[in-house]
């Protein structure tokens, strides 16, 4: 534990204690960052981001399997294929993306805790926010660098550039967009790095309003203490915010607070317009956030414009096929992989009809 680095300035000792133990889940893939670090590192130039979409891709064709994208991702996220001899890495599903629909894990999701949406940023901006002096002040720089999308200047700008009509009304409806800018109840894992990822996650809510309703854990206001969450508000931010705990302790309240709201409205019939302003926030902001982070529909949680397609691989010879494999793969040992890579692949355009 005196190893994690997101134990940083808690008493670790006291969270060895079995009763102080706490557990949560962090889904983790690629983050696709505005600065990735497996760009800069490929000696191949194999790597690229997508300019039109942002995704991070590993060109089959260029890669030659040095592999020095496996060391220089902080995130670990970039695999090495032992059968093709090739790194491989979540693709973030663009040919659904590409066609309008979310990736799969995000569709498949039983908890529906997943959202895609597009986000305006000024990529003349991306050395100086991820060159920023302290780490602290990363989560801010990269908010900095995220454009209103109602704004008219941005919509004129935007026009110029070149940028689809359905990308502008999508970055409008975008629910990324209201939890990250607009709520700030998204946060971006690990910006110390300085990658300026792009995959935001909302922190962990304890179940604690019956504890706090009893007396177990102190209140704040009109909604429990969150500095007495089962999951240290510290160690939330060594994971979300480079160790500041303003950004999580006010996300968290929000939360809480729309909970708050929501339930003193359907179960006792009253409007606690209080808790709203302890936390700085007015209904009809609450409200879209009830509608988006409570009761969301499809629609709601993926707002995806349509967009050309990539070359791709012609995979159907690899039906059946293993994917991010170790060692030779799924085989029982016979194979004949090569550290230099399997036989060439032939990419083939894909077109859309619409």
């Amino acid at each position: 534990r005196k190893k994690d680095k997101n134990f940083d300035d808690i008493e670790k000792e006291i969270y060895g204690e079995f009763e102080n133990t706490f557990m949560m889940y962090l889904p983790r893939l690629c983050e696709h960052c505005l600065n990735p670090t497996c760009v800069a590192a490929c000696p191949s130039g194999s790597i690229y981001k997508r300019e039109e979409d942002g995704i991070v891709l590993i060109d089959q064709d260029k890669c030659r399997g040095w592999r020095m994208c496996v060391s220089g991702c902080p995130y670990k996220k970039i695999y090495y294929n032992w059968k093709s001899g090739k790194a491989e890495k979540c693709i973030f599903c663009y040919p659904r993306i590409e066609a309008g629909q979310p990736t799969v894990c995000s569709e498949t999701c039983v908890g529906r805790i997943r959202y895609l949406g597009v986000l305006l940023y000024d990529a003349d901006g991306i050395q100086a926010a991820a060159s920023v002096e302290h780490d602290r002040d990363l989560y801010q720089a990269q908010l900095d660098l995220f454009l209103d999308p109602n704004d008219p200047k941005v919509i004129e700008q935007a026009r110029k550039d070149g940028i689809p009509e359905a990308w502008l009304v999508a970055a409008r409806h975008s629910p990324v967009y209201k939890m990250a800018v607009d709520w700030k109840v998204a946060l971006p894992l690990h910006p110390e790095y300085r990658t300026l990822p792009m995959v935001w996650y909302v922190p962990p809510l304890s179940p604690i309003q019956a504890a706090a309703n009893v007396g177990d854990l102190g209140v704040n206001g009109q909604i429990p203490d969150v500095k007495q969450l089962r999951i240290p508000v510290k160690y939330l931010a060594n994971l979300l915010t480079a160790g500041d705990t303003f950004p999580v302790t006010r996300a968290l309240e929000r939360m809480l607070a729309m909970r708050a709201y929501m339930r003193s409205r359907h179960v006792d019939g009253v409007e606690n317009t209080e808790v709203l302003a302890q936390v700085a926030m007015d209904k009809h902001t609450v409200e879209d956030m009830y509608h988006v982070m409570a009761i969301a529909n499809y629609e709601d949680r993926f707002v995806i414009p349509s967009a050309h397609r990539e070359y791709a691989e012609d995979a159907f010879d690899l039906r059946g096929g293993c994917g991010f494999t170790f060692g030779n793969g799924c085989s029982d040992g016979a194979s004949d992989s090569s550290l230099f890579g399997g036989t060439k692949k032939r990419t083939i355009p894909i077109k859309s009809e619409v």
